[in-house]
């Protein structure tokens, strides 16, 4: 086979006293996602997609929020990890497709800088990453504006 399909998910809860970060930027806005790491649910959701497409686990496995050497972790250090990985199996990312699901705040203006920063940290170009955005409909704990969601597809090819 040379292709491979993943798909990831990542949910993180909305707080106080953290900083926004959605595909490596920090968006301004007065609530940030809370988690051990830098809670950046748009990577992580493409990590497991990417782990997920050879079957190789998900990010708890690899960088555990019981272990202290990745409390703060920036989640763009952790994709490059997985990358090499993936890599390292024979595999490279053909494309990636994403969605970010938040109330709050508007992400149009942040796209082409979140696709730039996962396009270098991946070694890919920006046309391989699509990013979309959109609301819950004010439904359920994303509509509440209690957390931010994200899901992500990556196409994996053989070397």
């Amino acid at each position: 086979m040379n292709i491979r399909i993943g798909n990831g998910y990542d949910i993180h809860r909305l707080g106080t006293e953290r900083r926004l970060i959605l595909g490596g930027v920090e968006i301004p806005h007065e609530l940030g996602l809370m988690g051990h790491s830098d809670a950046d649910v748009l990577t992580h959701a493409i990590m497991d997609a990417m782990l997920g497409a050879l079957s190789l686990g998900d990010i708890g496995h690899y960088f555990p929020p019981t272990d202290p050497q990745w409390a703060g972790a920036d989640s763009l250090v952790l994709l490059s990890q997985v990358n090499q990985l993936v890599r390292s199996h024979g595999w490279q990312i053909g494309n990636i497709d994403s969605v970010i699901v938040a109330e709050r705040p508007k992400l149009k203006p942040h796209i082409k800088t979140m696709c730039d920063r996962l396009s270098t940290t991946l070694e890919l170009q920006p046309n391989q990453i699509g990013i979309k955005a959109t609301t819950n409909e004010k439904l359920g704990p994303v509509g509440r504006e209690e957390g931010i969601a994200a899901y992500a597809v990556v196409l994996l090819v053989r070397d």
